[in-house]
C-alpha cells in the first residue's frame, strides 16, 4: 500500500478514471449521492478531469440547479474545450432557460464535429434551439438525423418522437397562442 496515493489521509486505491466510471454507474442506477462522491474523488486526484466535470454537471442538471450544472460544465470545457459531452450538456442549460440560443447551437455544433455515440443526442439538442428560435424545418431535420443515427435504444427514440409531435403541433399553430408548445 506505501505507493499507493494519499487521499484525505488514507489510500486510495482507485484512479481517478476508476472513481468516474463508479460514479458514472452510481448515477446510472440512481444513487446520487455515491455518484457525487466518485465525481469528486476523481477530482481531488486529478484536478483536471473532465470527465468528474460532466459527471457532476449531470447531477446537477437533473436536480434543476442550472447555476451549478453551468460552473461544471463550463469548468470541463476549460480542460477540454472540445469536449463533445460538456459541450452539448452546455447547451441544453441555454435551451432549458430559453437563453443564448445563438451559443447553445455553436455548442451543439461543436459536440457535433467531434462525431461519435453522442451525434444523436447533439442533434437532438439542435432540434431543441431550433424550436425555440421558431426554426421548426431545421428542428425536424435535426430530429431525422438524430433518428437516423441513434443506435437502437428505445428511450431516445420514444424521446425523439415525442419532438418531432411537438414540433408538428407548434407548426400548426404558429408556434404561439393556447395550447400551444412552448418555443
Amino acid at each position: 500500500c506505501a505507493g499507493l496515493p494519499r487521499v484525505g489521509g488514507y489510500s486510495d486505491a482507485l484512479t481517478a478514471d476508476e472513481h468516474v466510471k463508479l460514479g458514472t454507474l452510481y448515477d446510472e442506477q440512481g444513487v446520487y449521492d455515491r455518484a457525487e462522491e466518485e465525481f469528486r474523488a476523481a477530482l481531488r486526484q486529478r484536478p483536471q478531469a473532465t470527465a468528474a466535470f460532466v459527471g457532476l454537471g449531470n447531477l446537477a442538471f437533473r436536480r434543476g440547479a442550472f447555476e451549478e450544472a453551468h460552473a461544471h460544465y463550463t469548468q470541463a470545457l476549460q480542460t477540454a474545450p472540445d469536449d463533445p459531452r460538456a459541450s452539448n450538456n452546455l447547451a441544453m442549460i441555454y435551451v432549458t432557460r430559453g437563453e443564448r440560443l445563438e451559443e447553445a447551437e455553436r455548442l451543439a455544433r461543436t459536440a457535433l464535429a467531434q462525431e461519435g455515440p453522442l451525434a444523436p443526442y447533439a442533434f437532438d439538442t439542435l432540434a431543441a434551439v431550433y424550436r425555440r428560435q421558431g426554426r421548426y424545418a431545421d428542428a425536424l431535420d435535426a430530429i431525422d438525423e438524430a433518428a437516423r443515427i441513434a443506435p437502437a435504444n428505445g428511450a431516445l427514440h420514444e424521446h425523439l418522437a415525442e419532438s418531432r409531435r411537438e414540433v408538428l403541433a407548434a407548426m400548426a399553430c404558429g408556434g404561439a397562442g393556447a395550447g400551444c408548445p412552448k418555443r
